[in-house]
């Protein structure tokens, strides 16, 4: 600032110097005799603005604007200063330099090529955000410089994808992308924290596999589906048989149990039968007397003799011999 000043002092001073103008006018003193006389006065002439032209030089090279989400790293004859400009009009000395470094977040997109862990080429196709820390501006200057991203980023996603693709097969990078993103960004992120970069995302946008391994898995997917179908009929015919079979066995077990309780209910029939059957006798035996089965007999005979006559006696069994009565005639 001081240097400022003094430039400024200069330039008025040379302003001043360069409006001074002297005029000589002839005149006749008290003796008569003719003299000359120099008068010096001042005013203002196009020498005058020449003469603050380099203030107006000197005082623009001490100013300098640094636009919204950037920051100034300071270099004095190329030494960089440690001291970081902020946003808006900053002083500096003349001689000095400002690089502006952007710290919003930005964007480049890459293409390259990796190996999966079985060897299939792929073509990969992506993206990575990031952005400058604001208090780390003037250190990535001085190591790196301003072309960090070709520099220091750009190799290790190069090294990182590679690293990270080869833990997979062909196939499972397929279905892996936002898992490839994720362990790409945290490998780059470890890396890029010592040089003030801030790793915000990585995106794996496409992976390209050559036409053979394509076709391949293309024919592999439509010999899945077709024999997910076969499947699907298939335990479809099960579960038809499987209900078929399940409506037989309940339908058996329903004639069952039918033919059960059929069982049960006329085998409960003539037990019923028998026990009142069986109760009827009681009450007849209990009824019967001596006399009522003389009486019985009596009345049941029809008139005929047996042919044998059992004897309680020794004579044990004799014949009953017919004799038959002689008529009145």
């Amino acid at each position: 600032m001081g240097f400022v000043v003094i430039a400024i002092i200069a330039a008025v001073v040379v302003f001043i110097i360069c409006g001074i103008r002297t005029t000589h006018k002839q005149t006749t003193d008290r003796m008569g005799n003719s003299v000359i006389r120099s008068e010096k006065h001042f005013r203002v002439t196009k020498r005058c603005f020449l003469a603050l032209l380099p203030l107006i030089i000197i005082i623009g090279g001490c100013i300098s604007a640094i636009p919204a989400g950037h920051t100034g790293v300071l270099t004095t004859f190329g030494r960089v200063e440690d001291k970081v400009l902020g946003e808006g009009v900053n002083f500096k000395l003349p001689y000095q330099t400002v690089i502006k470094i952007d710290n919003r977040v930005q964007k480049e997109s890459f293409v390259l090529e990796a190996f999966s862990s079985d060897i299939q080429q792929t073509d990969v196709t992506g993206s990575v955000n990031f952005s400058v820390d604001k208090t780390q501006s003037q250190n990535l200057y001085r190591s790196v410089g301003v072309n960090y991203y070709q520099t220091v980023i750009y190799p290790r996603i190069l090294e990182n994808v590679k690293l990270v693709f080869s833990g997979y097969t062909a196939e499972g990078l397929i279905e892996m992308r936002t898992v490839l993103s994720t362990k790409t960004k945290d490998l780059l992120t470890a890396e890029m924290q010592r040089y003030g970069i801030n790793i915000i995302d990585v995106n794996i946008e496409n992976i390209d596999f050559t036409d053979i391994f394509t076709n391949a898995v293309e024919a592999k997917q439509v010999a899945q589906q077709n024999k997910l179908t076969t499947q699907t009929e298939q335990e479809a015919q099960i579960i038809i048989a499987n209900t078929e079979a399940e409506k037989k066995v309940i339908a058996a077990q329903a004639e069952a149990e039918t033919a059960k309780i059929a069982a049960d209910a006329e085998a409960y029939k003539v037990k019923v039968e028998a026990e009142a059957k069986a109760k009827a006798n009681e009450d007849v035996a209990n009824s019967l007397t001596e006399m009522l089965i003389e009486y019985t007999k009596i009345m049941n005979w029809d008139g005929s003799v047996p042919n044998v006559q059992f004897s309680s006696g020794e004579g044990g069994v004799y014949p009953v011999i017919d004799i038959p009565i002689p008529s009145g005639d």
